[in-house]
């Protein structure tokens, strides 16, 4: 293939990448060491959600991650996350593979990152969330038909426990502090649970400062050269 022709491709091929996965093609003139990947919308797991949903497919996520580990010219990760949750059994595999990268990382949440966006948002080795920025802590729910017997509650409280658990793990929050906030029935008016501001993050324990793009990337660098 001639270098002109693989030009071409690489050039038409850009436009492709930012669209469905708001990636830059290698082939472009930007370079960096750091990877940054996107999720935005709804976490998209094992159900195809409709058309008009702004989604995040977690099966386009785990080849960029792999390839983080694997790509010997990526220093470090740079998570940037506005969502409003999604699958939870997605979100909490993708955030246990992100905690399990051997490289730095960093995650930062603007606009929102709500439900199962939390764990992903605790998943790196620093997070940020920006000033404005709001996470929502509720008890996890179910869609489609609920068999009413015991085991499907005890399903639902062990897979609600891996949500915590991981949360605890991989922040500065308490157990019961963030029970307690998922359980509150006075800060939401139709809805179980927490609305978090940034700095109530923050205070919490949950994420470990506000800050913007500039503050995550210095942050990442920061981490790389320590390493």
């Amino acid at each position: 293939m001639s270098e002109e022709k693989e030009k071409n491709m690489e050039k038409n091929e850009s436009p492709d990448l930012i669209k469905e996965l708001g990636l830059l093609a290698n082939g472009t003139t930007f370079q960096s060491d750091y990877q940054y990947i996107n999720i935005i919308g709804s976490i998209e797991g094992h159900t195809i959600l409709p058309s008009d949903n702004k989604a995040t497919k977690y099966e386009h996520l785990i080849p960029q991650l792999v390839a983080v580990q694997e790509n010997p010219d990526i220093k470090g990760l740079l998570l940037i996350l506005n969502t409003v949750g999604g699958d939870v059994e997605a979100g909490l595999a993708l955030a246990e593979l992100i905690a399990s990268i051997s490289k730095p990382t960093v995650t930062l949440v603007i606009g929102g990152g709500h439900s199962i966006g939390i764990p992903l948002a605790v998943s790196a080795d620093y997070s940020f969330v920006a000033q404005t920025a709001t996470m929502t802590m509720h008890p996890i729910r179910t869609s489609g038909t609920l068999i009413t017997a015991d085991a499907t509650f005890e399903y639902m409280r062990r897979t609600q426990e891996r949500v915590v658990d991981f949360i605890v793990e991989h922040s500065h929050a308490t157990k019961d502090d963030v029970e307690s906030k998922m359980n509150q029935t006075g800060n939401m008016s139709n809805d179980v649970g927490t609305v978090l501001f940034g700095p109530d993050a923050v205070e919490m324990g949950l994420i470990d400062e506000i800050g913007g793009l500039s503050n995550a990337l210095e942050k990442l660098k920061e981490l790389v050269n320590r390493k």
